[in-house]
C-alpha cells in the first residue's frame, strides 16, 4: 500500500504489491480525528477492524495477499446487512436492527480479505435528505463541511474523500453512487443491473436498485467490483453472466473507441455550469487526442427518463413502507415521510405507464449503444449545494443526469474532472454497454491519469 504525504492511504496499484498492515490503524486514527466534523460514519467497528487487520497481516506474511484487496480498509453503506452489526438505513425505524447474516457483497468482500471499519451514513432509506430529525446527522462534504455530499451513498463518498477509508460500497437507484461521487470528487460506478447481488441490501425500489463500489480512482473501483460481482441465485434479478477481468484494459489505448456525446442532456435538458461545460470540453479534447471517434448522440429528452424513474422509484418505495407508515409514521424523518406519502398517492395507471415508457427508453438506449462504445455527459450540473439551501422537495422539481442509466439498467461511472469556481469538485459521466464495465474503467482511468485531479485532496 502506498501512503501519500497527507497522509492518506490509497489502494495498491498492482496485483503483487504487499499491503501495509498499519493502513487500517491509520484510517481509524483519521476517523477519530475527522469524523466528528463530517458525520460520515454511523457505526465504527474498530475492534473488528483490528482483528481483520491482524488476520490479513498473518496471511500476507505467510503466503502473500490472497487478492489485491487483502488487508485493505473499507466500510459499507448502512443499507447493507452486516452480521452482528446494526444496519439502520439511517432511520429510527431500524435503529436497533441487527442482522444475523452478511449481505452477499459484504460477504464476498470479506472473503477477499478486506478490513471492515464500519457502517456509513446514507439518506434515510436511501431516498430523502439531508435530514436533521434522525438519530444521526447527515454526512458533510470534506471539501467544505457547509456543503452537501448529495445522496444517498453520502457517507461512503465523504469517507473516501477524507481518507478515512480506501473504498466502500454504495447503492444506486436514481444516481445514489454517482451523485455523491461527483459532490465529493471521488469515483463511483453503478454496474449493469444484475451484475451485483442485492441479497441482504435493504431495498428502495427493487426494479431499479443496484449495488456498486466507490473509491478514489476508477482503477480502485475495478478492483472492488472484481470481488463484488457475480451470480447469486438468492437474488431474482441477479444475472448469470461471466465476470471478466475489469482491470484488463486499464492502461490500454483507446484509439478507434466510439464516444457518443449526449450534448442535449447537459446543454438544454438540464443546463450545467460553465466549469462543468469546460470540463466536458477538456474531456472531449483528451479523448480525441488519444484517437477516439467523438460523435453527437441524440436520445429522448432527459425529463422523459427522469420522470419515469421517479414514478417507479416512489411507487415501489411507498409500497415497501406502506404498513410501517400506518403504524410508525412519526418515526420517519419529515423529508422521507412526505416523500413516501406522495408516492402512495400515485396510481397503478401511473406506475404501468412509467414502466411502459421505461421499456421504450431501454430500447432507445440499446439502439444508441450499438453505434458507440460509451456515452458522455455530466454527472451533476455543478458543485455540491449548501446543506441549508436544499428544499424539502429537492430532486422532484428538475430532471437528473444520472437516471437514464438507472432506468435502462446500463452501467455508468462518475469521474472527477476538476473544480468549480467555489473550489468544490465537478464531475463527468460515462455510460457503457450492458455488462461492459471494463470499457468504462479503461476510459475513466485514462482521463484520471491525463489530468491532475487525483493528486488534489481536501485540506
Amino acid at each position: 500500500m502506498k501512503i501519500t504525504a497527507h497522509p492518506i492511504p490509497i489502494l495498491p496499484q498492482g496485483r503483487h504489491r504487499h499491503t501495509n498492515p498499519h493502513g487500517p490503524q491509520l484510517c481509524l486514527d483519521r476517523i477519530e480525528e475527522l469524523d466528528p466534523a463530517l458525520s460520515a460514519f454511523i457505526t465504527v467497528t474498530a475492534d473488528r477492524a483490528r482483528d481483520d487487520a491482524r488476520a490479513a497481516e498473518a496471511r500476507i506474511l505467510r503466503s502473500g495477499p490472497k487478492t489485491p484487496l487483502d488487508g485493505i480498509p473499507i466500510a459499507h453503506k448502512d443499507m447493507l446487512d452486516t452480521a452482528g452489526i446494526a444496519t439502520t438505513a439511517h432511520s429510527k425505524t431500524l435503529q436497533h436492527n441487527v442482522p444475523t447474516r452478511d449481505a452477499t457483497v459484504v460477504a464476498r468482500l470479506a472473503l477477499a480479505g478486506t478490513v471492515m471499519l464500519g457502517k456509513l451514513a446514507t439518506l434515510e432509506f436511501a431516498l430523502a435528505g439531508p435530514s436533521f430529525d434522525l438519530p444521526w446527522p447527515p454526512a458533510k462534504n470534506p471539501w467544505s463541511a457547509r456543503h452537501f455530499t448529495a445522496g444517498s451513498s453520502s457517507g461512503t463518498a465523504a469517507a473516501i474523500a477524507a481518507g478515512m477509508i480506501l473504498g466502500g460500497t454504495g447503492s444506486d437507484t436514481g444516481g445514489s453512487i454517482r451523485a455523491p461521487a461527483a459532490a465529493c470528487g471521488t469515483s463511483g460506478i453503478k454496474p449493469t443491473y444484475g451484475r451485483c447481488s442485492r441479497t441482504g441490501v435493504i431495498p428502495l425500489a427493487p426494479s431499479l436498485d443496484q449495488v456498486g463500489p466507490m473509491a478514489w480512482t476508477a482503477q480502485d473501483c475495478a478492483l472492488l467490483l472484481q470481488e463484488m460481482a457475480g451470480y447469486d441465485p438468492t437474488d431474482r434479478a441477479s444475472a448469470n453472466v461471466p465476470v471478466p477481468d475489469f482491470s484488463a484494459r486499464i492502461g490500454k489505448g483507446i484509439r478507434g473507441l466510439r464516444v457518443g456525446l449526449v450534448r442535449h442532456f447537459h446543454e438544454t435538458d438540464l443546463p450545467v455550469s460553465q466549469p462543468v461545460l469546460r470540463a466536458l470540453d477538456e474531456t472531449v479534447a483528451i479523448l480525441r487526442g488519444e484517437g477516439a471517434d467523438i460523435r453527437d448522440v441524440v436520445l429522448s429528452p432527459l425529463p422523459d427518463y427522469s420522470s419515469a424513474n421517479k414514478v417507479i422509484m416512489n411507487c415501489e418505495a411507498a409500497a415497501l413502507h406502506g404498513q410501517t407508515l400506518k403504524t410508525r409514521l412519526r418515526d420517519y424523518g419529515e423529508r422521507l415521510r412526505y416523500r413516501l406519502m406522495l408516492g402512495a398517492m400515485l396510481t397503478g395507471d401511473d406506475y404501468i405507464e412509467a414502466q411502459l415508457r421505461r421499456r421504450e427508453l431501454g430500447r432507445e438506449m440499446g439502439k444508441a449503444m450499438r453505434s458507440v462504445d460509451v456515452l458522455l455527459t455530466a454527472t451533476a450540473p455543478g458543485e455540491a449545494p449548501l446543506l441549508d439551501g436544499i428544499g424539502l422537495w429537492d430532486g422532484l422539481d428538475k430532471p437528473s443526469l444520472a437516471v437514464p442509466w438507472n432506468l435502462t439498467g446500463y452501467p455508468a461511472i462518475a469521474v472527477c474532472m476538476g473544480f468549480g469556481d467555489g473550489g468544490l469538485p465537478i464531475s463527468i459521466q460515462l455510460g457503457g454497454r450492458a455488462f461492459d464495465e471494463a470499457t468504462l474503467f479503461q476510459v475513466a482511468h485514462l482521463l484520471e491519469t491525463a489530468t491532475p485531479w487525483r493528486d488534489r485532496r481536501p485540506v
